[in-house]
């Protein structure tokens, strides 16, 4: 087994010329921007601490996820702007940039952005992700 190592993302927050792309994957609801940084690779090719996926992630207002969930977790930190995050059966919670959030293994949810704001932030996701169905209208509104 090969000896893991550390991924240095250098000036990842501070790249002049991002490189994100919009996002037309059927996991979203409304204009995401993804600027991939690291995508963890099947195990078989890689030491197995290497699943982590990391993105700088934009949403345009009312943008968000579908529900999913993580197979070991997923880290988010807004880095602009202020969302919501939602618990599966919970009403979502307003984030803002400075939230550090962590959505344990296999807790389904979903976040995005505010109806009014852009909301960037970098998600740390650890395993494999699993996504579900859309987050309805109706489902977005029920907020604390």
């Amino acid at each position: 087994m090969a000896t893991p190592t550390s991924v240095h993302l250098p000036s990842a927050l501070n790249q002049a010329a991002p490189k994100s792309t919009p996002s037309e994957k059927p996991v979203f609801t409304g204009s995401v921007a993804i600027d991939m940084l690291h995508q963890h690779s099947p195990p078989s090719t890689e030491p197995a601490d290497s699943s982590a996926a990391i993105a700088m992630v934009t949403f345009t207002p009312s943008a968000r996820t579908n529900w999913h969930w993580h197979e070991r977790g997923q880290t988010l930190t807004v880095v602009k702007g202020q969302g919501w995050i939602c618990d599966k059966s919970g009403k979502a919670k307003r984030i803002q940039a400075g939230d550090v959030l962590f959505c344990p293994a296999g807790t389904t949810h979903w976040h995005g952005a505010d109806e009014g704001s852009e909301m960037m932030h970098l998600a740390v996701g650890l395993g494999e992700t699993k996504w579900l169905e859309k987050v309805s209208d109706e489902e977005y509104a029920v907020k604390e």
